[in-house]
C-alpha cells in the first residue's frame, strides 16, 4: 500500500503443523472482512474470530503453523476493507497462489484483497504510520435489509451542520480519554492522547451520512464513541460547540454511548513508502 498521511494490533493465533526447520518468509496481507459473524479480530479459544479464521486457512495451504499480527484490532461486528496483516511462511509458498485458495475457503466473508512479501523489517502494526475508519448512517425513517448488515440506521434526521461543526475540534493532538474505554493495564488518570489527522462528515447519496477519522492510531471504541455523542448533537439533544469542552474533561461520563459496532469500518492503514 502507497504511503497517504490523510489530511488525513494486535492479534495472533495459530493452528497446523509445526515447520520449524523451513526458511521462512514474512507476508504482507490485505484484508477485507464483514465482522458479523465474528467476535472480533483476536483469535480466541472456541470462539470464531476473523484472525482465528484467517491463520487457519493459510495454515492448511502453507501445511505449517502460522501466526498473524495485525495493524488494528476490530471489535466484534467492525467490519474492514483495508485491514493489513502479516504472517511468516515457508519460503516456498507462492504468495498468488496463497491468496487465491484462502479466498476460495473464506469468501465472502473473509477475502485476501492483496498478498505479497513484506519489505525487510516490515510489521503490520509497529510499522503502520496511519489508520482511516469510515461510520456509516442510514438516515431515513425506513431501514434498508440491504444496509442493515453495515450502516447505523437512525430515523430521526440528522443536521449535517452540526454534525461537522461536531467534528472540527477532534482533529488535532488530544488526550481522548472522554472517548475511550480505558485499557486494564492504563492507570486512571493516565492520559490516552492520539493525533487525529482529519475527521469529517459527508452525506452521500441514498440517504446515507458517512463519518471518515484518519489517525496515528485509535483507543479502544474511540471512533464509536465520537460518533455516539456527535450523533446527539446532530439530532439536537446537544450542542455541537460542547465537545471542545467534553474531550477537555478527560471524563467519561460526559460522552454518549458508543455508536453500534456494525456501522465501523477500517478503511485503509498507511505505511511509510516503501513498505
Amino acid at each position: 500500500m502507497t504511503t497517504r498521511l490523510w489530511r488525513v494490533s494486535n492479534s495472533s493465533s495459530s493452528t497446523g503443523l509445526a515447520r520449524p526447520d523451513a526458511e521462512k518468509r514474512r507476508l504482507k496481507i490485505t484484508v477485507a472482512y464483514l465482522g458479523t459473524a465474528f467476535r472480533g479480530f483476536a483469535a480466541q479459544p472456541g470462539v470464531q474470530t476473523v484472525g482465528g479464521t484467517l491463520a487457519e486457512a493459510i495454515a492448511k495451504v502453507a501445511g505449517h503453523e502460522v501466526q498473524i499480527t495485525c495493524a488494528g484490532r476490530t471489535d466484534a461486528g467492525v467490519h474492514a476493507r483495508g485491514q493489513v496483516v502479516h504472517c511468516d511462511v515457508s519460503a516456498e509458498v507462492d504468495p498468488d497462489a496463497l491468496r487465491r485458495s484462502v479466498n476460495r475457503m473464506l469468501g465472502p466473508d473473509i477475502v485476501a484483497r492483496s498478498i505479497e512479501e513484506a519489505a525487510p523489517g516490515f510489521d503490520a502494526r509497529r510499522s503502520a504510520i496511519g489508520r482511516r475508519y469510515a461510520y456509516t448512517i442510514l438516515n431515513t425513517q425506513e431501514p434498508s435489509p440491504f444496509l442493515a448488515a453495515i450502516a447505523w440506521h437512525i430515523e430521526h434526521p440528522l443536521d449535517i451542520h452540526a454534525l461537522e461543526l461536531a467534528a472540527d475540534p477532534v482533529i488535532g493532538e488530544h488526550d481522548f480519554s472522554a472517548f475511550c474505554r480505558r485499557p486494564p493495564d492504563r492507570e486512571e488518570g493516565e492520559p490516552l492522547t492520539r493525533r487525529v489527522f482529519d475527521a469529517r462528515w459527508r452525506a452521500l447519496p441514498g440517504d446515507l451520512v458517512r463519518f471518515e477519522i484518519a489517525a496515528g492510531a485509535f483507543c479502544h471504541q474511540m471512533v464509536r464513541s465520537l460518533v455516539g455523542t456527535m450523533v446527539e448533537m446532530g439530532r439536537g439533544r446537544r450542542k455541537a460547540g460542547e465537545m471542545a469542552a467534553i474531550l477537555r474533561s478527560r471524563n467519561r461520563a460526559h460522552a454518549a454511548s458508543p455508536a453500534p459496532p456494525h456501522g465501523l469500518c477500517l478503511e485503509e492503514v498507511a505505511y511509510p513508502q516503501g513498505m
